[in-house]
C-alpha cells in the first residue's frame, strides 16, 4: 500500500471558514440596526427577503443600482482608516437610486480580500451599516470572499448593490422643460470619483497621507477620505413635496457629463459658476495639477454633489425644504434649449 500524503484542508489553502463565520456574528448587530418596514430576514440565509407591501407600496416598480468606490480604496488601505469607506459604498448606490425617484429599500455588499482580517472587515461593514441607516435602507446580506492569491496582503475590494422602489408612474426624470431651475446641493469633498487623478496629484507634490492637510485640518489622507454625502432623505422629501422634475447625482464625468443624463433630447443647461464657492480641496488639486476649468468640471463634482431640476414656481419652497433638511442649496442655473451644458463665470 502506498504511503498516504499529509491531509490538506481549506484552511491550509488560505481560506478560513471559521473566520468568516466569526465575521457574520460580529456584524449581525450592525445589520440589525438597519432594519426598516419590509425587512423580513437577518444575515445568514441563502437569500435576503423583503416585503414590499409591508414597506407601504401598492403598485411598486423596482429599481436597482450597483457601484463601488474606485481607487479611494487605495487611500483607505494605505492609511488603515477603513471606518467610513462603507459609507462611500452605500452613497454611490443609493444616491443614484434616488435620481430615478426611488426610495432605497435594501442593500447587499460584496467584500473580497486575500486574507480575512475579522477586525478590519467588521469596521468596514459597520461603516456600510451606518450608511444604510442614514439612508433608511436595510442591510440584508452580502458576500465575504476570502481569495488567497488574488489580492496583495492587506488589500481588499468592495462592491455594493441597492434595490429601491417607487409607485408606478412616479419615476424621474419627468416633465423637465425649458426654464426649469437648477438647485445645486453642496458636496462635502471629492466624494468617490476622480481618485486615480487625485492620487497622481498627491504623488507629484511629494506629500504622504499622514502629512498635514494643506487645504484643511488633520492629515491629508483623512481629509481625502471624507465620506460621500448621502442625499437620499432630503431628496426624497423634496420629491414628495412636488415640483421636482429630475435629480442628477454628480459623479464621474462631473457636472458636464451627469446633468445631461436627465435632460430630454433638445434641452441643455446653463450653469453660473459664480453661484457657489469652490471647496478648498478642489482649488488645491487644480493648482497642483495645472488643471483647466473644463477638465475640472468633467472630472470632479467641484462642490455640487446633487442637482435638483425644479419647476420655477416651486424653487423657493424646495430650497427652503432642502435647507431645513441640512443641505446647502444654491440656485446655479436653468434648463435651456439646445444640447449639453454651458457655463458662465469661473470656479473660484
Amino acid at each position: 500500500m502506498s504511503e498516504r500524503k499529509n491531509g490538506m484542508t481549506y484552511a491550509k489553502a488560505g481560506v478560513d471558514i471559521d473566520a468568516g463565520n466569526a465575521l457574520v456574528e460580529r456584524i449581525k448587530p450592525a445589520a440589525k440596526r438597519t432594519a426598516r418596514p419590509g425587512s423580513m430576514s437577518g444575515l445568514g440565509g441563502f437569500g435576503a427577503l423583503f416585503d414590499l407591501k409591508a414597506a407601504g407600496y401598492s403598485d411598486p416598480v423596482l429599481v436597482a443600482a450597483t457601484d463601488g468606490v474606485g481607487t479611494k480604496l487605495r487611500i483607505a488601505i494605505d492609511t488603515g482608516h477603513v471606518d467610513t469607506i462603507g459609507i462611500d459604498l452605500v452613497a454611490m448606490c443609493v444616491n443614484d437610486l434616488v435620481c430615478q425617484g426611488a426610495e432605497p429599500l435594501f442593500f447587499l455588499d460584496y467584500f473580497a480580500t486575500g486574507k480575512l482580517d475579522v477586525d478590519q472587515a467588521t469596521r468596514i461593514i459597520e461603516g456600510i451599516a451606518e450608511g444604510c441607516a442614514a439612508s433608511g435602507c436595510a442591510l440584508t446580506g452580502g458576500e465575504t470572499a476570502e481569495m488567497p492569491g488574488m489580492y496583495h496582503k492587506g488589500d481588499f475590494d468592495l462592491a455594493g448593490f441597492a434595490v429601491g422602489a417607487m409607485e408606478r408612474g412616479q419615476d424621474l426624470p419627468q416633465g423637465v422643460a425649458e426654464g426649469d431651475v437648477l438647485l445645486g446641493l453642496a458636496s462635502n469633498g471629492v466624494h468617490s470619483n476622480g481618485y486615480s487623478l487625485v492620487r497622481k496629484i498627491v504623488e507629484s507634490t511629494g506629500l504622504g497621507w499622514d502629512d498635514a492637510c494643506p487645504f484643511g485640518e488633520g492629515t491629508l489622507g483623512a481629509a481625502l477620505l471624507t465620506p460621500t454625502r448621502l442625499y437620499v432623505k432630503p431628496a426624497l422629501a423634496a420629491v414628495r413635496a412636488g415640483g421636482v422634475h429630475a435629480l442628477a447625482h454628480i459623479t464621474g464625468g462631473g457636472l458636464t457629463e451627469n446633468l445631461p443624463r436627465v435632460l430630454p433630447e433638445g434641452l441643455g443647461a446653463r450653469i453660473d459658476l459664480d453661484t457657489w464657492s469652490l471647496l478648498p480641496v478642489f482649488g488645491w488639486l487644480a493648482q497642483n495639477a495645472g488643471l483647466e476649468q473644463g477638465e475640472m468640471l468633467k472630472t470632479f463634482n467641484c462642490g455640487i454633489g446633487m442637482i435638483v431640476v425644479a419647476a420655477p414656481d416651486r424653487v423657493e419652497a424646495l430650497a427652503t425644504l432642502l435647507a431645513e433638511a441640512g443641505e446647502s442649496v444654491s440656485v446655479i442655473g436653468q434648463v435651456t434649449a439646445g444640447e449639453g451644458v454651458s457655463y458662465t463665470g469661473d470656479l473660484a
